[in-house]
């Protein structure tokens, strides 16, 4: 059994994240942190969780870590299926978190899960706001790893945030399971690879503290969903419809004008970036027009109006 003041931890959590009990899911991988994940439902709420591990395809090893992750849930009378994925091209680790959550998504609506719970953890979430911080990330951003989100349909929960790398590696240790390991957690050429490789030489790991970097965290999320809110606000008052597109008054604040004019592009069918957005707001503060991810804006006056990004005409060869 995992250490009994971890397990209350970990089922403290994971009531408030499933407050009816309803059966989930969790995304086991092989590693420490997912592995941990599955030795504490097993303490917590057997019988009342199923897994699913997703084979990418990327590596080698990866069918043969699937494979064991399906002899640890049959040890244990776990339900596990393995879920094959393909990844497009493009930013690999992208596209393979894109891959994995949509087949999460399919499985999980097919087995009447309520969530899927990962194995993200505290220095996860550390490592992630030291990331976007140095990215010069917004509010949005900086708001971290959130303990219960929504991707492509699919509710997510993390009941690990508050629990360190550590204490996941310990709960393996004990139970005598020995984690895969994943080689692009160490590969120089990933952001978080190096940052967690500085960490770990002493590059601030004397002082920094991943619990309060987490209080952080949600703090920023507290305040991202208040600016959300009052964003909401402000289009019942700022944006009316006109034909196809929208008529928006700007209001005296620039972010709450970014943040309106992003979801004016979103109903609009685009799917802007941030920098989309930004350029599209800077030629609108100009009085200029612009053609911006499939979106037209435009100054009229006092108002700014927006319609979908007229058709180009073919020009004669």
């Amino acid at each position: 059994m995992p250490d009994p003041a971890l397990t209350e931890r970990f089922a403290t959590a994971l009531a408030r994240l499933n407050p009816d009990g309803a059966p989930i899911g969790l995304a086991v991988s092989g590693g420490p942190d997912s592995l941990a994940l599955l030795l504490l439902a097993q303490a917590t709420i057997p019988g009342r969780f199923q897994v699913a591990t997703v084979d990418h395809g990327l590596r080698a090893a990866a069918a043969d870590e699937c494979a064991l992750v399906a002899r640890i849930c049959a040890e244990r009378r776990v339900p596990c299926a393995v879920l094959p994925v393909t990844v497009s091209e493009g930013n690999v680790q992208a596209m393979a978190r894109e891959a994995r959550y949509a087949a999460l998504a399919q499985w999980a609506a097919q087995a009447g899960l309520a969530a899927v719970a990962t194995g993200h953890h505290a220095d996860d979430q550390a490592e992630t706001l030291l990331l976007r911080l140095n990215r010069g990330c917004g509010l949005a951003g900086l708001a971290g790893v959130r303990d219960s989100v929504e991707i492509g349909g699919l509710r997510v929960i993390r009941p690990l945030l508050d629990v360190r790398r550590a204490e996941l590696a310990a709960v393996c240790a004990a139970a005598g399971a020995t984690p895969v390991a994943d080689p692009s957690n160490d590969d120089p050429q990933y952001d978080r690879a190096r940052l967690r490789q500085a960490l770990a030489n002493g590059a601030g790991a004397d002082w920094l503290d991943p619990h309060a970097v987490a209080r952080t965290a949600r703090n920023l999320a507290d305040a991202y969903a208040a600016v959300q809110d009052y964003a909401a606000l402000l289009w019942d008052s700022q944006v009316r419809a006109e034909g196809a597109g929208f008529v928006l008054a700007p209001v005296s604040s620039r972010e709450m004008n970014r943040r309106l004019v992003a979801a004016i592009m979103e109903q609009l069918g685009g799917r802007p970036r941030g920098g989309d957005v930004a350029g599209l707001l800077g030629k609108l503060e100009r009085g200029e027009r612009g053609n911006v991810a499939g979106v037209l804006g435009q100054v009229r006056g006092a108002v700014w109006v927006f319609g979908p990004e007229p058709a180009r005409r073919g020009g004669a060869a």
